[in-house]
């Protein structure tokens, strides 16, 4: 059983919306899928990516393999959750 880590489309015409799932790699690519992941916006202005990257790292741990599209998309958020992290907060006036 190989896994990906790929998107599943779940808007209509002319308004894209993706689910990240973990799915088999020889099934639909709006078929059943193992677990939902996050989700991708794509008009959204900003952060239209929204991951679980616990679970991502979970998968990935047990052999499953991002799309190269997938792979991008998980290294921004990384980049964005570091970033958020690292950014001091500010006292309130």
């Amino acid at each position: 059983m190989a896994l990906k880590i790929r998107l599943s489309r779940i808007g209509t015409t002319h308004q894209p919306h993706y689910r990240v799932v973990i799915a088999e790699t020889r099934s639909r690519r709006d078929g059943a899928a193992t677990e939902v992941v996050g989700t991708y916006d794509p008009r959204a202005k900003f952060n239209p990516v929204k991951l679980n990257l616990e679970r991502v790292d979970y998968w990935l741990s047990k052999g499953a393999k991002p799309t190269d599209t997938l792979h991008a998309m998980i290294k921004r958020a990384r980049r964005a959750a570091v970033a958020a992290a690292e950014k001091p907060a500010v006292p309130a006036a």
